[in-house]
């Protein structure tokens, strides 16, 4: 079906069902924001500016009410059920389950862990008062979930286990201290004037528009503004129709009700925008929560959208989450150019063209960019002005949920590159200014202007944005089934210098001082705590490249909370040495850079991503093999010694990045097979405003594809290397070498140009010597036994020159060797990674067990 909203054409995939809030979103026609009783009042601190805004006291001219549902009279907090409860309850029944609502009673739960982290007890006795089956005071119910893990976010612990694991810490004790004691003092405010982090969360049930059976109602949280009423299709852009209330809270409010037919008084696909009188004028925005905006044809502004589509429109979700991988295996992605053709890609054939090319090529799990709404393309989404809403450019939100189950149904994980980092600076249709005032969302002041990337930056000491980024996160997750985030600009975040013009060298005073913005920290550390908590499966990525201590150590401990850090560093090294004469790559230097992170804090190690393919960079295959990839890629002509080499070398940096840098590899599209060249966005001449210009590419969209069809070609040279590169995935699915606890590297050689290393039962031999090839060449390792070659980069169906046998058995014989206590004599060819296993673990050989789709390419320009 395809609707028209005053000249804007999208289309809305046909679906069975409608989304599920966690709680009743009855309203009333009443004017006020308060629904309960008046003497359950819930407040908000709005923060000073300086770091420790959180601990100041709360201002009664800086609360914000939110009000509760009517009948959900019996709601729990963090602080209802404590870990001594739970642990008492372990045989709770069942009753009732067909009527129960299963998700506002999630959290009647507590995860209660023992010494060694493992659930003890996961259920808790309660009273809960159902809609629609009233349970008894001190009945025993059990709450029957498809989840392995229950949904509640964990009381904070007292964390100090940091010391315990990083003793270096106990000098940088006072900050650590004061960093939890705000964390720990912002939770107790939040259990006690919101009801816990749970409801605070839930700000898109509250704010926006929100459907009841009897109307919409409207609220946006706006104090500067002086009125305000609500515009848009649905009432001819009549200022005077439906004006709104503002409370003493600086929450303005609306209720419309129904029509007299029963129909919604504002039309699904309605444009809406709010206008308000503010210390800057009238001014016409998009609000702030909206979960759909447009931009209409030639028109600059994007408009609101109300998105409520009926019932049979809206997708289904068919099949479930995947659980968590131990390793992730990322394929970093952007939607709009994921076509080989030069235009702007699709939801759809994304979800049915690259998710099952992604699911081939061995990797686990899909991370997208450019999700949220960004009105200014070239942005590659980091500019977002509708936090809520899905990029419209590439379909409506339908489509995304398709594409979404799609990839849970292939098993594969979704990540979406969530930007809380900062926001576009665009005053009509983003967030700036929204109120007609500088300290609405963003620092005031210089403090909130990022100078670099020409955006506003949060307030994360203000109360009320707090609750917006934190039900930002979890909306994602809830609606549209997102498995978890890579968290852009981390290190931007976390300190007032933002990283830059700032070398960190690892002095730990460099991340414990007057530079670290604690206010954001804490941020981060509640956003994991409501990540994890209430949808345990879920992963988090931070992007931070200045090595933060403790950034992957649970909350309860005193650390940040992310799973992963994107190790940012292992990029920046590769370019550095291919810059330089192979005579001069240091072994030990490529090794310490590989392998230099902190104990027990996991990280997501790549060669390059997105940020080294854009324009004004250079991808790896581009500085190997530069010019010559325009002639010398097609297999009927002869190679020459820069593409020979630049093949060679392209496969030896992606699998030592992955065999040492990390537990988890991301990879961005279409680097598996050396994409040609860079990425450019459509864009114009930009006029500084010294008078200097600098050149656009007359809007063309030449360079922002991919050519899958490159990669898939058996004649050309492009193919080698994607085969290569799946086999590399396959090889780490089967063996799990990432995550595995034995990591030994027993041979860095200068002069040869040799390393080998141990990964969990795999030996790893690579040869960087552009000349020298070693027969008879002896490797320790731990294991006795028959080793065979599982992967090899010489291997004719990889591009290489077959110099190995692959049918050659290695037995191992006893005696030191580089400090293991057996070792085994190998050949090893010049530019070759070879990885031994042994035989017992390699029936059938990995090489022969990967199958790959043929496909017959259409004739093009290589």
């Amino acid at each position: 079906m395809v609707y028209t909203i005053s000249g804007i054409r999208f289309p809305v995939l046909p679906s069975l069902r409608s989304s599920t809030f966690r709680r009743d979103r009855t309203a009333t026609s009443l004017p006020v924001f308060l629904r309960r009783n008046s003497s359950r009042k819930i407040h908000a601190v709005k923060s000073s500016r300086d770091s420790d805004s959180l601990s100041s006291a709360i201002a009664e001219s800086d609360k914000v009410l939110i009000p509760q549902d009517q009948d959900n009279s019996a709601s729990l907090t963090d602080q209802d059920i404590t870990p001594e409860d739970a642990q008492n309850l372990e045989d709770l029944t069942m009753e009732n389950e067909d009527k129960y609502n299963i998700s506002e009673a999630a959290s009647s739960y507590r995860q209660i862990e023992d010494g060694q982290g493992s659930v003890v007890s996961s259920h808790v006795d309660v009273s809960i008062q159902s809609k629609k089956t009233p349970v008894s005071v001190g009945k025993k119910v059990k709450i029957v979930t498809d989840e392995a893990k229950p949904k509640i976010i964990s009381p904070p612990g007292d964390g100090q286990k940091i010391y315990e694991i990083d003793p270096s810490l106990l000098g940088h004790r006072n900050h650590l201290d004061f960093r939890y004691g705000q964390y720990k003092r912002l939770r107790d405010e939040i259990n006690k004037h919101e009801g816990g982090l749970d409801a605070f969360s839930c700000g898109y049930e509250k704010f926006g528009f929100t459907r009841s059976a009897t109307g919409i109602t409207y609220r946006e949280w706006a104090p500067g503004a002086k009125s305000a009423a609500l515009i848009g299709d649905f009432n001819n852009w009549n200022p005077n129709a439906d004006v709104m209330a503002k409370n003493e809270f600086g929450v303005w409010e609306i209720f419309l009700p129904n029509n007299v037919d029963g129909s919604p008084p504002i039309p699904h696909g309605s444009r809406v925008k709010i206008r308000m009188d503010t210390p800057s004028g009238i001014k016409d925005s998009i609000p702030a929560w909206i979960k759909f905006s447009v931009q209409a044809p030639g028109e600059i502004p994007y408009s609101g959208i109300y998105y409520d589509p009926p019932e049979e429109e809206k997708h289904v979700f068919k099949h479930p989450q995947p659980k968590r991988p131990k390793s992730l295996r990322i394929y970093e992605s952007h939607i709009g150019m994921s076509s080989p053709e030069p235009k702007i890609n699709t939801y759809v054939n994304f979800r049915d063209e690259v998710l099952p090319r992604i699911k081939r090529l061995g990797y686990n799990t899909v991370q997208i960019m450019a999700i949220q709404e960004h009105s200014y393309y070239a942005s590659f989404g980091y500019h977002v002005t509708n936090f809520f809403a899905p990029s419209s450019r590439f379909g409506t939100p339908e489509e995304l949920k398709s594409l979404i189950d799609r990839a849970h149904e292939l098993g594969l994980l979704v990540l979406m590159d969530i930007v809380h980092s900062h926001s576009s600076n665009n005053t009509l249709d983003g967030l700036n200014m929204f109120d007609g005032t500088d300290g609405h969302y963003f620092y005031p002041g210089s403090r909130g202007y990022h100078w670099m990337w020409d955006s506003r930056l949060f307030n994360y000491g203000s109360w009320e944005v707090l609750r917006f980024l934190l039900s930002n996160a979890r909306w994602w997750l809830d609606e549209y089934k997102f498995d978890g985030f890579r968290f852009d600009g981390v290190t931007s975040m976390m300190y007032t210098h933002h990283g830059l013009q700032v070398a960190f060298t690892g002095n730990y005073n460099e991340y414990f001082g007057l530079a670290t913005d604690v206010d954001a920290v804490v941020y981060l550390m509640l956003a994991n705590d409501v990540i994890h908590g209430l949808f345990p499966e879920a992963v988090t990525i931070g992007e931070d490249v200045s090595g933060m201590p403790t950034f992957c150590l649970p909350t309860q401990d005193g650390g940040v909370g992310f799973d992963y850090r994107l190790h940012m560093a292992i990029a920046d090294k590769w370019i550095d040495i291919l810059k330089k004469q192979d005579e001069d790559w240091k072994m030990g230097d490529i090794v310490h850079t590989l392998t230099n992170r902190r104990w027990l804090e996991k990280c997501v190690a790549y060669a390059e991503s997105h940020d080294q393919a854009l324009v004004g960079d250079k991808t790896i295959a581009f500085w190997l093999m530069d010019k010559d990839m325009y002639d010398f890629m097609a297999l009927d002509r002869p190679a020459t010694p820069l593409i020979d080499r630049g093949i060679a070398l392209h496969k030896m940096i992606r699998l030592i990045t992955m065999g040492l840098g990390g537990e988890g590899y991301l990879n961005f599209m279409g680097n598996e097979f050396g994409h040609p060249e860079w990425i450019d966005f459509p864009r114009g001449d930009q006029h500084l405003p010294d008078g200097r210009v600098i050149p656009g590419n007359n809007y063309t969209f030449d360079k922002c594809r991919r050519r899958f069809d490159l990669g898939d070609a058996d004649y050309l040279r492009y193919r080698g290397m994607q085969e290569f590169d799946q086999a590399m995935q396959h090889l780490e699915e089967k063996f799990g070498f990432m995550t595995a606890e034995h990591q030994y590297i027993s041979r860095k050689n200068e002069g040869d140009k040799i390393i080998v290393f141990e990964r969990g039962n795999l030996i790893f031999v690579f040869n960087f010597h552009w000349n020298n090839s070693y027969s008879d060449y002896r490797i320790g390792c731990l294991t006795p036994g028959k080793y065979k070659i599982v992967l090899d980069s010489d291997d004719a169906l990889f591009g290489g020159f077959s110099r190995l046998n692959h049918a050659a058995e290695y037995f191992t014989s006893e005696g030191w060797h580089d400090d293991r206590p057996r070792s085994f004599l190998i050949y090893a060819p010049s530019r070759t990674a070879v990885v031994y296993a042994l035989a017992d673990e390699t029936e059938p050989a990995l090489a022969d067990e990967v199958e790959v789709e043929e496909v017959v390419p259409e004739p093009v320009d290589p």
